[in-house]
């Protein structure tokens, strides 16, 4: 916020990773920060307080910094508009100094300023509603959740998962030869692919997926798919090989052998 000639203003910014208060009154500048790190996508809360020449930052509600504006100014006089995020790509900044409008999930309290109705904005979007555990893979990022693991005859897997992507992979353990299984989005469905050596099997539409010896089962809400080799006596899938979550050694997406 600034009156126009930028005599007076006042901003809180996220510079080198910090919390970062800078006002004035129109008698000198006056700065502080709060020397910890926040740009570490956790969330965090920032609160700023000012008495007359007295400016106070704190962050978390543990760590807390003031300073005093100089000489005896104690009236911030700006005109009636407030930037949250960043400002327009054509306000000049004069004595602000450089700002970098930011990419943040944010709650804002300051009186009560309604979000969700602002009275312009530019490239603001909504917070998830409510943070949840998990972890998040982008594109063809991948996790190798397991160094080595043979399949053998009997495998159980439970997922849970939500995604926007028609295809994908879920999870695959493939052995150098032909021996391995996959839980993969092929084009929206849901499939479970297992091949004991003798050529592969597959069964759709599951959350939760077992192998049994030559036997496939996959559930879906309480739903139960089977699949079967026509070949009882190839039993195990005989992999001692790493067990991918997400992408599959970061190539692009495709369906499973």
């Amino acid at each position: 916020m600034a009156r126009v000639n930028h005599a007076d203003f006042a901003t809180v910014q996220v510079r080198e990773g910090m919390a970062h208060l800078s006002f004035d009154l129109g008698s000198g500048n006056t700065s502080v920060s709060i020397p910890r790190i926040i740009n570490d996508a956790h969330w965090h809360k920032i609160r700023v307080w000012r008495d007359k020449q007295q400016g106070i930052l704190t962050v978390d509600g543990r760590y807390s910094k003031h300073t005093v504006s100089p000489k005896k100014a104690d009236i911030l006089d700006v005109v009636g508009m407030l930037y949250v995020g960043g400002l327009p790509l054509n306000y000049t900044t004069k004595r602000i100094g450089p700002v970098l409008n930011t990419h943040t999930h944010r709650h804002t309290h300051a009186r009560t300023l309604d979000m969700e109705n602002p009275v312009s904005s530019y490239r603001v979007g909504s917070c998830f509603t409510n943070p949840e555990p998990g972890s998040y893979f982008d594109g063809t990022g991948y996790a190798k959740a397991v160094a080595t693991y043979r399949v053998g005859n009997d495998m159980s897997v439970d997922l849970e998962f939500r995604t926007s992507s028609s295809s994908g992979v879920l999870l695959a353990i493939s052995s150098q030869k032909m021996d391995g299984v996959g839980i993969e989005l092929n084009n929206g469905r849901l499939l479970f692919h297992a091949d004991n050596g003798v050529g592969r099997v597959s069964a759709w539409h599951s959350v939760t997926a077992h192998k049994l010896k030559h036997r496939l089962e996959l559930i879906v809400d309480g739903k139960k798919s089977e699949a079967a080799s026509p070949d009882a006596r190839s039993a195990s899938a005989d992999t001692n090989d790493p067990v991918y979550v997400g992408g599959y050694l970061g190539a692009p997406v495709k369906p499973l052998p």
